[in-house]
């Protein structure tokens, strides 16, 4: 895989992360990432404040792949295949447990932020999303969810 692919895959997984919709434009390897509209009551405000982005898109519709931030069960799968990994087996049982119940995204991520492995969990998982990514850019996914 050349660099500015590798790069284009780094940065879509870093917007997916943040919680920014893709969209990537192959002719001209643009990306224009625009918040997952969920995250706005107010859609006036949302179109207002994205009008410039919304407009790109819109306009070369034909020309961008949309790449969608993870449903929650996806970022689940992530977040337990993290934990299978593990070698610290007190932590591994933890987050076990933690998965198991209640309110498993916070308190996942309360107890690795407050571990040693909380930079072991960011890279793993930056890791993860660009596996996603490269695979929708890679497979006929992305090209069906172009922008209709």
């Amino acid at each position: 895989m050349d660099n500015i692919k590798q790069h284009i895959i780094k940065q879509i997984a870093q917007e997916l992360d943040c919680g920014f919709d893709c969209y990537y434009n192959s002719k001209t390897d643009e990306i224009v990432a625009i918040p997952s509209f969920a995250q706005f009551s107010d859609e006036e405000d949302f179109k207002e404040v994205f009008s410039e982005s919304l407009e790109k898109v819109e306009k070369h519709k034909t020309d961008f792949i949309k790449l969608e931030t993870l449903e929650s069960f996806e970022s689940f799968k992530i977040m337990e295949s993290f934990v299978e990994q593990l070698s610290d087996q007190n932590l591994k049982s933890e987050l076990e447990n933690i998965l198991a119940n209640k309110k498993p995204f916070k308190n996942f991520k309360h107890k690795v932020d407050h571990s040693e492995f909380r930079q072991i969990w960011f890279e793993f998982k930056i890791s993860a999303l660009e596996k996603i990514v490269e695979n929708q850019l890679d497979s006929g996914k992305a090209s069906a969810q172009q922008c209709v």
